[in-house]
């Protein structure tokens, strides 16, 4: 019999290509939204809505490997699935474009940026086409389109122009706050009256408050790649994440976002999420509040009495207040630069001088020396800790002693204050740094481990919180015999009856950096007037699409060159930079920002841009995102159903995008204060790397395994597991296994690997498994001479039913809970029953196999559903729902045991009483035998499954 309707790759390819043609032909996967085509009459307005999100990608010139489209299968079976459950879902997939690698490529080449990431995803969308994802193509775009990036340009403009009202807890536009120093409700800094400054004063004064601002600040800079970067895009050892560059701190003008404004919600709007346990513990370690104090240490003049500059500290260990014996500023700290005298006291130790003849000889060389250690190589507990004296003194506020203050790296800027008071008896670091620079030591904490109370006798710090306060008294304030808790409080009050400082909170998170000296990113939609007064463009300008320019890198400097400065490839296009505007006040010169924004700016609000891709008037129409992102019953702050990603963008991206979205909640635009709010972190999928005898990799495909180990051209390798990439040699492309098997295969394949939160290996051979399921389902449906169904339209027999409802509650569940692994098991189950069963399979059978295989395999199931004569499209089909009176197994084994050894085994019903089942057990021959007419002392009973009789 010639086999011509055989499942096999060719056929596999022919359904694919066709199926795909006609779900972009008919529309398939296009999702209405509540207004226009949801309010023609259809009466659809009313089904639940599912919004289901993958996280971005980037389109590289690599295109996809078989790691890549792990995720987009899962939310695309999870998509399918809840369509075929009434719900009106919305998925689709666009493009996070702007970034590094482009221009990187483009510096090479001369392409232009836009050119090569075009290309990037035209090939991106015919593999994810291929892979046959349902999605709504007329919802994607890229964030290098101008009607994307208008929106994100439009975005900072409102962030620019808003403060953060601590009183009323929320963002407010910045007229309201301009509105308060012209009525004279808020009080300038220097106290003039808001009419008597300049624009370039009010200007500095409204920086201070708003929500995006310029200042010369510390940040990272790295002169390899000629730009500047966030705290996160540095490695833990001090260097670039991209390139592995060093990463210096260097004090430049930069474009901010005053995210820490919003820490506490930050914080307490995570219990409101439906996130993994990691990444919210994650998100409130970045954060990082903690309760304390702030306190202000006067400076000392040289002669005797105090100045009227202040060292601000914050310390969650005020109790320890009497026990400051020096203080520290962080290299970077504002104030050095102030406090430092132009010769040493004649009290300064040698040990205190680095050396050097001045002091501020030593400060500038201990600059230089910490600007090149990342801030967790400063950090660390067991290196030795390094430093100066500045030669200034400060005056501890509870003893009057003078202190003297030093700088060290261990003390970091972007943490608290950049300033500590420093209790080396009760802190490690200072204890450490005390020792190495003969500093003295106060015990004010009195140890419980027998130690004593001279700190010149020990090893170490006495860190107890729950101990008891000594040698702390002096003047009205007296912590002797409080304990931590209660000595916290009482100098919190005594502070702020003197306005030396106040109880407060503290938080690690430092505002985001949002500048780039870099080509391919968006333009910021801000000029400069002739005083340097910044202003935002209107919307009527926007977008400010980016230029053409004749070098699209950076300069970049030696790696290691920290005293280098940024220049940017905006800023040699003069024509662009200089301009003449009329903003409203009549035509004036202005200069461009030369920066351009993080490749972070576009993937902030794309869930927003899903909703409504096509309003050119708005954001986002109101009502079409309160369908789909506005809060609901156990969704309190709103959000996208689903949000299907890598956890390595927990403090990156995800902290991000929460920080927009509370922005434009504040301010009327979106109804939901959180943008995602059910998280879901796939695994990786990894693939053996073999190297070779010098460590190197080479090409796995050319590996051949050979008695129990690995061979490459001849020579023996070793292997491991790793990521899947070109520099590992270890690339699977999609492509190869649609050849082979085709798209369905590799579907099922991905989704059976294991639990999808979970990393696993790929492994080509192991392909096949899944191949062979569809093939046997095939066979169990159609007819392989024909083509025709080979069904048979009579009534499943109750072992049948059985298995079909088994098979339907399981694999609902599995769908649901993201289970697809489990899922596809149980499918493989019921297909291996009735093809056990042997003859033609009940039609009700088959078609149950295809709806539950559907959301997993789609074009072969909709190869087969129409086969079995339906004209519509399986996707519109109801997911089979199970009967429970067939679900619940007519019996269940029951093992019985004498003394935990099984003697027998019974079949009962499920709903057996204890007390049956005990009388069957005693009553079984085979327990009858085995007790030989010996009393019993006693019975334990588990119905429905388990019996243990104790003999006597």
């Amino acid at each position: 019999m010639s086999e011509t309707h055989r499942y096999d790759a060719a056929l596999a390819a022919d359904i694919e290509a066709r199926w795909q043609d006609y779900w972009e032909r008919h529309g398939t996967y296009e999702t209405p939204n509540p207004t226009g085509e949801l309010a023609d009459g259809t009466g659809r307005a009313d089904r639940p809505k599912k919004f289901i999100m993958d996280m971005f990608p980037y389109p590289s010139g690599a295109g996809l490997h078989v790691g890549h489209p792990l995720g987009y299968i899962a939310t695309d079976v999870y998509a399918r699935f809840q369509r075929m459950n009434g719900h009106n879902v919305l998925h689709t997939l666009g493009f996070d474009a702007f970034g590094l690698p482009a221009e990187q490529y483009a510096v090479q080449t001369g392409t232009h940026p836009r050119v090569s990431t075009e290309a990037n995803m035209r090939t991106y969308r015919t593999q994810l086409r291929r892979l046959g994802l349902g999605y709504d193509l007329r919802r994607s775009f890229a964030t290098i389109d101008p009607d994307y990036y208008r929106w994100t340009q439009w975005i900072f403009v409102q962030i620019f122009n808003s403060w953060y009202d601590r009183d009323a807890g929320r963002a407010r536009p910045i007229e309201v706050l301009v509105a308060q120093f012209a009525a004279g409700e808020r009080a300038t800094p220097d106290g003039r009256p808001w009419a008597e400054l300049t624009a370039a004063e009010r200007a500095d004064v409204l920086s201070g408050h708003r929500l995006a601002y310029a200042s010369d600040a510390p940040v990272n800079w790295c002169p390899g790649l000629g730009t500047v970067l966030a705290n996160e895009e540095v490695t833990a050892d001090g260097r670039s994440e991209r390139g592995n560059f060093p990463v210096f701190k260097a004090k430049l003008r930069q474009w901010n976002m005053r995210i820490t404004a919003y820490a506490d919600r930050l914080i307490d709007d995570l219990d409101t999420v439906d996130w993994p346990a990691a990444i919210k513990i994650q998100q409130r370690n970045w954060i990082g509040r903690s309760e304390g104090a702030r306190l202000d240490f006067p400076l000392a003049h040289a002669a005797g009495g105090v100045r009227e500059e202040t060292i601000t500290v914050f310390t969650t260990r005020q109790d320890t207040l009497f026990g400051a014996t020096y203080m520290v500023l962080a290299p970077e700290h504002p104030l050095i630069d102030t406090v430092v005298p132009e010769s040493w006291p004649a009290d300064t130790r040698q040990a205190w001088t680095g050396g050097h003849a001045t002091p501020r000889d030593a400060v500038a060389a201990y600059r230089k020396q910490a600007a090149a250690k990342s801030d967790l190589e400063r950090q660390a507990e067991a290196r030795e800790k390094t430093g100066v004296f500045t030669g200034a003194f400060a005056v501890n506020p509870a003893t009057g002693e003078r202190i003297p203050v030093f700088i060290a790296d261990y003390v970091l800027l972007g943490y608290g204050t950049g300033a500590i008071m420093a209790v080396p008896a009760h802190d490690s670091r200072d204890f450490a740094f005390a020792r190495a620079f003969e500093l003295p030591m106060r015990c004010v904490v009195e140890p419980t481990d027998g130690r004593g109370t001279d700190p010149a006798a020990w090893d170490d710090s006495f860190n107890a919180k729950d101990a008891r306060i000594v040698n702390s008294a002096a003047g009205k304030l007296s912590l002797d015999g409080l304990d931590v808790a209660s000595a916290k409080a009482r100098v919190n009050v005594w502070l702020a009856e003197r306005g030396l400082g106040e109880g407060t909170v503290n938080f690690r998170l430092r505002d985001w950096l949002f500048s780039r000296q870099r080509y391919w990113g968006e333009p910021f939609p801000v000029v400069y007037d002739e005083d340097g007064v910044a202003h935002a463009l209107p919307e009527s300008m926007l977008p400010l699409e980016l230029p053409e320019v004749d070098d699209y890198a950076p300069r970049t400097f030696d790696p290691d060159d920290a005293d280098t400065r940024p220049e940017t490839p905006l800023s040699r296009n003069e024509e662009w930079v200089n301009v003449t505007l009329d903003l409203g006040d009549g035509p004036k010169k202005y200069r461009r920002e030369t920066n351009t924004m993080p490749n972070w700016a576009g993937s902030c609000w794309y869930q927003l841009r899903y909703l409504d891709p096509f309003n050119a008037e708005k954001l986002v129409d109101p009502e079409i995102e309160r369908y789909w992102m506005g809060p609901r019953e156990g969704m309190p702050t709103g959000g996208v159903d689903l949000y299907v990603g890598g956890s390595e963008h927990a403090v990156l991206h995800l902290l991000y995008a929460r920080f927009w979205q509370k922005v434009l909640f504040d301010l009327g635009h979106v109804s939901s204060p959180e943008p995602y709010h059910k998280l879901y972190n796939q695994g990786m999928i990894q693939a053996y790397v073999y190297r070779d005898a010098r460590g190197f990799p080479v090409p796995a495909a050319e590996v051949e395994e050979h008695d129990g180990g690995w061979v490459h051209a001849g020579e023996p390798v070793t292997r491991e597991l790793g990521k899947i990439g070109k520099s590992l040699k270890n690339v699977v492309s999609p492509d190869e296994i649609f050849a082979a098997y085709g798209a369905d295969t590799l579907r099922l394949y991905e989704m059976a690997m294991g639990p999808l939160d979970v990393s696993r290996p790929w492994e080509t051979r192991a392909v096949v498994g899944q191949y062979r399921l569809l093939q046997r389902l095939w066979r169990n449906v159609l007819d392989e001479a024909t083509g025709e169904p080979a069904v048979a339209d009579e009534a499943p027999d109750e072992a049948t039913l059985r298995a079909m409802h088994k098979a339907i509650d399981g694999v609902r569940q599995d769908l649901e809970q993201l289970r697809f692994n489990t899922a596809i098991a149980k499918i493989t189950e019921l297909n291996n029953h009735v093809t056990k069963a042997g003859g033609r399979v009940p039609r009700e059978a088959a078609e149950t196999l295809v709806l539950l295989i559907a959301p997993l395999a789609p074009h072969v199931a909709e190869e087969l559903w129409r086969r079995l004569g339906h004209e519509d499209s399986v996707t519109a089909a109801d997911f089979p729902v199970a009967d429970p009176a067939f679900v619940v197994d007519e019996t269940v084994t029951c093992v019985v045991q004498i003394r935990g050894k099984v003697r027998a085994r019974l079949e009962v019903a499920p709903t057996v009483s204890e007390a049956d089942l005990e009388a069957l057990a005693l009553g079984a021959p085979a327990i009858v035998d085995a007790l030989g007419g010996g009393a019993v002392r006693k019975v334990i009973v588990r119905a429905p499954k388990l019996v243990n009789i104790v003999p006597a």
